[in-house]
């Protein structure tokens, strides 16, 4: 099905940034706190990789443009059970994160404003998610167009944090050795937090995913992959360095607004009201990018004949409608079980599964440039195309590693799902071609 290339580098840009930044960095300099400096080695292992792994995605993009994103790639070099397989296991990532976006977005309304607090916490979730619904119907250029206004706004934050982290370096550079962390720097540790920080930075695909709508996506989809992985990148650093160097890992540690807790101590009192905005801010442009790239992946999963035909329709505005609102319904039944108190510790089983289910997608990605480079296609035939692939496959094999057997057979387990679905369709493939034979 042909569709309209309505997205350039700007939206693609904000695609990377706006989906890696949701809401988890606000609380992130927390958790790696206790990590002390082996936090801070962490994030140059996972942001080196990361580099990397934003190479093979351009790389892929370069050589195969008419593949349509992540299922093309790997479906040409792989094969086609492969390609479902890890695809399959990253949509049901998707919604899962749209819902846990939702539900922590209603959270921060609660805390900001007692009206909000007094409607019911699922239908206020469930109100918001389709509301980022209907945006998206409208087509993936108001969806983008949106995308790139939160992503703005979402850097706000980011910038205000290295701003006060440079005024107390020109004024008070005493203050970054005041309390330095004591924790000894050990390989487990190392490991862990990067682990961590891994987590922090799934996104960096997402301008590759819808790239059937993308414009030149030969040249739009590496160029804003590399773009939005860097700033990122830059930005994760400072504001993820600054509060540990300033604050101390113990305070930190206990701190449930780190952010917050820097601007108080820093800057003026009182932040935290207006970071919590902003946190709602980022959490719905989070909720917008995903719920974006769901739609786009399914219908892409359907025009190649493993999904039905029925998510690959385009509404009257380019959306593909059928594939969205699908992806509305699913994330709407996961908001309500994460409010139903028999079923917390399943939304939290399955918080899990959100983080090692993109694992795959990547190692999937990361073994088609490999096999692109040994099939010696044009765009690979560079000695540099191996060393990234290999150093990519690496990566993610430490990332599991940190991971844990858990989460490890989690994506198993999630990737096995979605094969009677295959199954399924490859049997109506077959009877429809048989029927068509003379």
């Amino acid at each position: 099905m042909r569709v309209r290339r309505a997205i350039g580098f700007w939206t693609c840009t904000s695609l990377v940034v706006g989906n890696v930044i949701g809401m988890g960095i606000f609380v992130l300099p927390a958790s790696l706190a206790p990590f002390g400096f082996n936090a801070l080695i962490g994030w140059a292992i996972v942001l080196a990789g990361c580099l990397v792994l934003a190479r093979v995605f351009s790389h892929l993009a370069r050589a195969l443009p008419d593949a349509e994103g992540p299922f093309g790639y790997i479906r040409a070099t792989l094969g086609e059970l492969p390609a479902y397989v890890v695809l399959w296991a990253y949509w049901v990532s998707l919604w899962l994160t749209i819902a846990a976006l939702a539900t922590g977005v209603v959270g921060y309304l609660d805390a900001m404003s007692p009206v909000v607090a007094a409607i019911h916490p699922p239908l206020l979730a469930t109100a918001l998610l389709w509301a980022i619904v209907a945006v998206n119907l409208f087509g993936v250029r108001v969806g983008g167009d949106l995308q790139i206004v939160t992503t703005l706004l979402k850097l706000l934050p980011m910038l205000a944090i290295a701003g006060v982290g440079a005024w107390v370096l020109l004024t008070t550079p005493a203050s970054y050795t005041a309390h330095l962390p004591t924790t000894p720097i050990t390989a487990s540790s190392v490991v862990a937090a990067s682990t961590l920080a891994m987590f922090a930075m799934l996104g960096i695909e997402s301008a590759s995913i819808p790239a059937a709508r993308v414009a030149d996506p030969a040249r739009t989809v590496p160029r804003s992959t590399m773009a939005g992985t860097v700033l990122v990148s830059v930005l994760y650093v400072i504001v993820c360095s600054v509060p540990l160097l300033l604050i101390g890992s113990a305070s930190l540690a206990r701190a449930s607004a780190p952010f917050a807790l820097l601007m108080d101590r820093f800057a003026t009192s009182g932040s935290g009201r207006w970071l919590a905005l902003f946190v709602v801010i980022s959490g719905i442009g989070a909720i917008n990018g995903w719920t974006l790239l769901s739609g786009e992946l399914l219908r892409t999963m359907a025009d190649r004949g493993t999904l039905p035909a029925a998510l690959a329709r385009n509404n009257r505005f380019g959306a593909s409608g059928i594939a969205i609102v699908l992806t509305g319904i699913l994330s709407t039944a996961m908001v309500w079980m994460s409010y139903s108190k028999s079923l917390v510790a399943a939304f939290t089983f399955l918080s899990l599964v959100v983080t090692a289910a993109n694992l795959p997608l990547y190692l999937g990605c990361t073994l088609a440039l490999g096999a692109l480079w040994w099939r010696r296609h044009a765009m690979c035939a560079s000695a540099r195309v191996p060393l990234i692939a290999s150093v990519g496959v690496l990566f993610v094999v430490f990332i599991f590693v940190g991971a844990g057997r858990d989460p490890f057979l989690y994506a198993l387990g999630l990737c096995a799902a979605g094969l009677p679905i295959y199954a399924a369709m490859r049997w109506h493939r077959r009877a429809v071609a048989d029927k068509a034979m003379p």
